[in-house]
């Protein structure tokens, strides 16, 4: 097949919507470095940017000869014949072409393409994966071998009041204190922040024993401005309960940063102030949220730490991965759930914890031997319908969903409603409850607030907005898709004329909420930072945004010194990360999706805290997202 005939049919791969522009033009880009280049190496460069735009920072070539459709996540079923090219040849005839190619090589080098364990990369993604690998093998070895005699009372009177068998706060702590690095994972609820906190209070007083160091220097980040927020609300919430030196609380960090803000992010670059040439000064760094981080950012952040640095990673593996290229904590926490301990790894938390685990036939790898995945929720308890509900999406197990939705009688803070163009009164009365935080309202409750409640002096303005912040933080719709009726687009106009038929034509009016989606560092304003438009104490429209530490409870901003906003009457799943809503109204569209993932439903579900609605336009699109998973 010659390049015309490749590219004629890369244009109809764009045509039926399975490959972008972007992926033809790096095919493209291949072709004129090697014009004589035979097919499969310019259609496994249009086929690693197509993987790389949906997450995946390689192309398997076994499983693309074994299963081309599902592989390249096609969103059309009437796929056979168009695929017939990859099914003719093995994933040996694949690599052998490729091998002939000066494109490629198997390591280092300059090529574009890097071809390993049958995996094809690009170059950058490949150092990437390169860079993680090498950093968190060198965190991973023993720093050391024993703790001081005393220190397992020290770690049975924190967990004292731990009814859990076996432990695994203690078992994440125990195994966090033998190397410099760890991973504690975890589904909502289940105690990850109170385990950092208590860790943090045990690392503190072992290195005051073994170095007599005055002052550990620790560092806490988030992937957002949001989740970055939420994280310092739960350590101080944390520590407020624990039982602990007044000289040790001070040490533990109670504001968290921005990855980006604590690498020092340069304007229009991809590059940090802080790498391997200028690391960042920390004895340990603690990430929430590592779901979110992708395998670019997880790499500029191990480039930047000094081999010293401990390094605390926290998250829920089973959420959605991150936006971008690679689904990291998901890939670190493979086998967590199993416990697959070595003999070693077993004697030392038996010794330190007191906690007998059972052996397993197949220890899992270096890394599953410093992770813990913690198990019993506190928030979601055996009577809650969300939690069986999670629960259930998370194992596949699509007939268990589906009965549990069912089953309002014994799950009160469930709903399930069926959705049409014409026939939405229900959802819009969802959307319009009043109510109060008791009464499970919509987004009518902040809207009395900001109408009814305003008040007439100056002094209790502040304590006014903040009421109005957090009565938004109450309900939230999400969706799936962005584009379509019942995507992001969609619902915010609908949504926006039910709340406000009056508004015609208006960009800014008192109530509407904005979402930031660009990270404003003069402003102090993060990527998905939420404020909403009031009018001050003068009257004129501001937003108001959450204050921080060193500011005010609220910090007022004029619409036009904003960045980028978008009203944020509904998100995407994604951007709802490292938030959580009293009811969660979740939205599935009418039509399949590659994006509709059991990943993305368990997200959605376990961002309520209350009350999780689920809204269908389609009754089968439930099972089919419960099916598929993007691991």
């Amino acid at each position: 097949m010659s390049s015309k005939q490749v590219f004629a049919m890369i244009d109809d791969w764009i045509t039926r919507g399975w490959l972008s522009q972007l992926d033809k033009a790096f095919a493209v880009f291949l072709h004129d470095l090697e014009p004589n280049a035979n097919q499969v190496v310019l259609w496994a460069g249009a086929l690693v940017s197509h993987q790389l735009g949906r997450g995946e920072v390689y192309l398997d070539l076994e499983k693309l000869c074994l299963q081309p459709g599902l592989t390249l996540a096609l969103s059309s079923d009437d796929n056979e014949n168009a695929l017939c090219l990859f099914k003719a040849d093995s994933a040996d005839d694949w690599i052998s072409q490729l091998k002939q190619s000066v494109l490629l090589a198997s390591g280092a080098g300059s090529t574009p393409l890097v071809l390993q364990n049958r995996r094809l990369y690009l170059r950058r993604y490949w150092q990437y994966q390169q860079t993680l690998d090498r950093q968190i093998s060198l965190r991973l070895q023993p720093v050391r071998h024993q703790l001081p005699a005393d220190f397992q009372q020290t770690l049975q009177q924190l967990f004292s009041e731990n009814q859990e068998q076996p432990d695994w706060q203690k078992i994440a702590c125990v195994l966090a204190m033998r190397s410099r690095f760890a991973i504690i994972t975890g589904g909502p609820g289940t105690g990850k922040t109170t385990t950092l906190t208590k860790l943090l209070s045990l690392l503190i007083q072992l290195a005051k024993h073994e170095t007599d160091k005055p002052k550990l220097t620790i560092l806490l980040a988030a992937p957002t401005g949001k989740a970055a927020a939420r994280v310092s609300e739960s350590i101080a919430n944390a520590l407020e309960h624990l039982q602990m030196p007044e000289e040790i609380k001070q040490q533990i960090p109670k504001k968290a940063s921005t990855l980006h803000r604590m690498l020092g992010s340069r304007p229009e670059s991809r590059r940090f102030q802080h790498n391997r040439h200028n690391p960042l000064l920390a004895d340990i760094v603690i990430v929430d949220e590592a779901s979110m981080i992708d395998l670019e950012m997880m790499a500029s952040l191990l480039d930047a730490l000094p081999e010293s640095t401990q390094l605390i990673l926290l998250g829920d593996k089973d959420q959605l991965a991150s936006v971008e290229a690679g689904s990291v904590m998901g890939d670190l926490c493979q086998a967590a759930e199993y416990a697959a301990y070595d003999q070693a790894t077993l004697q030392w938390i038996s010794r330190y914890s007191s906690e007998s685990l059972s052996a397993v036939d197949n220890p899992g790898s270096a890394i599953n031997q410093q992770t813990v995945m913690l198990r019993y929720s506190h928030r979601f308890g055996e009577h809650s319908g969300i939690g069986q509900l999670a629960r259930a999406v998370n194992a596949g197990n699509v007939i268990s969903a589906q009965s549990i939705l069912s089953d309002t009688g014994t799950y009160p803070d469930l709903k399930r409603l069926t959705l049409s163009d014409s026939a939405d009164t229900q959802f819009k009365q969802l959307v319009l409850a009043v109510g109060d935080k008791q009464s499970n309202p919509g987004y009518g409750h902040y809207l009395n607030i900001i109408f009814q409640q305003r008040p007439n002096d100056a002094d209790n303005y502040e304590q006014w907005a903040l009421d109005v912040l957090q009565a938004f933080d109450l309900f939230q719709v999400l969706c799936a898709l962005r584009s379509g009726d019942w995507g992001v687009e969609g619902l915010n106009q609908r949504i926006e004329k039910w709340l406000f038929p009056e508004i015609k034509n208006t960009l800014w009016y008192a109530g509407r909420p904005v979402m930031i989606t660009r990270n404003d560092y003069n402003l102090g304003l993060m990527n998905g930072d939420i404020g909403i438009t009031l009018p001050d104490v003068v009257g004129k429209l501001r937003v108001a945004f959450p204050g921080n530490e060193n500011s005010s409870k609220i910090r007022w901003v004029s619409p036009m010194r904003l960045p980028d906003v978008e009203t944020a009457f509904a998100m995407t799943v994604h951007k709802s990360q490292g938030s959580e809503f009293n009811h969660v109204a979740l939205i599935l569209p009418d039509t399949r999706s590659p994006v509709l993932t059991r990943e993305l439903i368990y997200t959605g579900i376990t961002r309520a805290k209350a009350h999780f609605s689920l809204l269908e336009c389609r009754g089968d699109i439930f099972a089919q997202a419960i099916a598929l998973s993007c691991k």
